[in-house]
């Protein structure tokens, strides 16, 4: 007795044992899935750490996440420090 879990796979559960497993078809239609979405996650993680290439940029930007990166954190903290200067000169003004 088998459990279907993907039918057009061809992958079944056996409740049995607790398994995935197929039912007498290949698992390269599953193997090639899992091997875009392993590269996918690979790139995320890649992006989040600013080095490397990304899987679909072009060849020749490998530092773009750096600079862009210094950018937005200048612009942010140009923003939060102007903030709090006038949060700061708003307090002084009410004083007096």
């Amino acid at each position: 007795m088998y459990v279907q879990v993907l039918p057009e796979y061809g992958l079944v559960l056996d409740p049995m044992v607790g398994i995935v497993t197929t039912a007498g078809e290949s698992f390269a239609p599953v193997l090639e899935q899992i091997a875009i979405l392993e590269s996918a996650s690979d790139d995320l993680v890649n992006m989040l750490s600013g080095e490397g290439i990304l899987a679909s940029s072009f060849p020749g930007r490998e530092q773009t996440l750096k600079i862009a990166g210094g950018i937005s954190a200048f612009w942010y903290g140009i923003a939060v420090g102007l903030f709090i200067a006038g949060i700061i000169a708003f307090e002084l003004v009410k004083v007096k």
